[in-house]
Parts: C-alpha cells; structure tokens; sequence
C-alpha cells in the first residue's frame, strides 16, 4: 500500500511537509511571551465559549477519495464575544469555507466558496460553583457557495456547547442541528444533519496544548456518519506586537460514505486579540 503510485502521488501534492516546515520555521523565529499569558490564552482557546476575540485561518487538506481525489480547505473562523449584560455574553462564531477539490466528484474539480456556518452562543460571564461552562443558541446555514461547493439552500437550528476546564484540563463537546429552511436554487439539497464535536485538551507550560476531538456528522438523510479524529498540537507565542496561535495536526477517518477520505492534515495561524 505505501509503495503504491497512488501513495506516491498523494504525497508528492500532500501539505504535510510544508505545514511541518512552518511550524518549525514559527518556532524558531516568534520571540517568547510571558509564560503566565501565553499559558492563559491557551486555555482560553481551548473554550470555544471564552470571552476573547480570535481569527483562526484554518487549513485543511483530506485525501483518499476514490478516483485519487483530495481538497484543500482554507476555514476563516473570526470569534468575537459581546456583552449583551452584566451577567451574559453572546459570542459569534463564523467558519467561511474556501475549498478546491479535484476528483471528489469524479472527473470534476471545483473551486470556490463553501456555504457559511454561523453560530451565536449566550453564555454566562461567571462560571458556576460546578465550574461547568456552557452556551447554547442558534447556528444558521447562509448558502454562499459556489461551484457545487454549497447545499443552495437556508438553515437553521439549535447548538450548544458544555464543558470544564481545571488548572491543565479541558473537556467538553459541541453540538449542532441544521435542517434546510428555504431555498429553490437549481443546485438545492435538502439538508439535516447532526454535528457532534467531543474534544479534550491537555495544556503544558509555554502556551503549549496537546488536543483531541472527534468532528463528527451524521447525515439523516443518507442515513450515514463521518466521522475524523483529529490529533493536534498548539503553542501561543507573539510576531511583533501580534499575539498568535500556530497549530498543527493529523486526522484519520474512522467512518464515512463510500468513496470519502481517508486521512487528512490540519495547519492553523490564529490571531489574538485578548482585552
């Protein structure tokens, strides 16, 4: 198997050294952050709930289609947090997709914009006596893809998020439904899927933290999962005047529709902006 053409191709145009090479390359050259900082805005970034603006440019790469197909995925996820009242906030969490894909639909490649996912989470400011931290509010699908990269159609549904966070832990998960609300474009689908996230992370000294989630969806409509397991490694440190996260992590898919991949890497710059 790893001494196949196929295997040889799909490392030849895989990111991974590149994305190997940028982190090594970031390491070398940010300059140190009080470690108490860095060590806070970690575990801030490992709440998808916390009070603090970030822009992650995420960068996805999947590959094992079959007819050799792949994607790249650029996600841009600004976060900002609004105080709505002295007890609550409402955070707004946007992903924006930028994909190119080739084979993912046989003897296609698309390019272009995915459909928006948006999500508002109202969220205490104070963290109970349990010291569970929780959200909960509305995700909406906005359809601004092209190309065959969106469903061309309104969503709308519930999302929530819990977890808790120790000294060095983090646990939780979040969860979402949309289901198609509206839409009568040429290219509409219906929609109603289940977007189920666990995650767990470790934070060491440094602004270092060890992460492991499972992003997983279930189509109702296919009657099928997906389901990739994501192992990644992050570090916040500063370039100038700018606070900064920079991550990178493998993936493997433990379920999905025929013909789907079968592995994937993960690169993520994310500015910070902490009050």
């Amino acid at each position: 198997m790893r001494d196949s053409p196929h295997f040889r191709r799909s490392l030849r145009r895989s990111p991974l050294p590149v994305a190997l090479f940028m982190l090594a390359a970031l390491a070398g050259v940010a300059p140190p952050v009080a470690a108490q900082d860095a060590d806070a805005l970690a575990k801030k970034l490992s709440n998808p709930v916390a009070a603090l603006i970030s822009v992650p440019f995420q960068y996805n790469y999947d590959d094992g289609y079959a007819n050799g197909g792949y994607r790249h995925t650029l996600n841009i996820q600004p976060v900002a947090p609004f105080s709505i009242s002295e007890e609550w906030n409402v955070i707004s969490r946007t992903i924006l997709p930028v994909a190119y894909q080739k084979d993912v639909i046989p003897g296609t490649d698309q390019a272009g914009l995915g459909d928006v996912t948006q999500s508002f989470f109202f969220s205490p400011k104070e963290t109970g006596p349990s010291g569970v931290v929780w959200g909960i509010g509305p995700a909406l699908l906005l359809p601004t893809g092209t190309d065959d990269l969106g469903a061309d159609t309104w969503g709308a549904g519930p999302t929530f998020v819990l977890l808790k966070q120790d000294k060095s832990w983090t646990v939780g998960a979040l969860v979402n439904h949309i289901s198609d609300i509206a839409g009568s474009g040429s290219r509409r689908r219906d929609i109603s899927n289940t977007f189920v996230q666990p995650f767990l992370a470790k934070a060491f000294p440094g602004g270092r933290t060890l992460a492991f989630n499972i992003e997983s969806t279930y189509d109702w409509k296919a009657s099928q999962w997906t389901v990739p397991l994501n192992i990644q490694y992050s570090k916040v440190s500063k370039l100038g005047s700018q606070m900064i996260s920079y991550q990178g992590g493998v993936r493997a898919y433990l379920d999905g529709p025929r013909g789907g991949p079968d592995w994937g890497v993960r690169f993520t710059v994310t500015l910070l902006y902490p009050r």
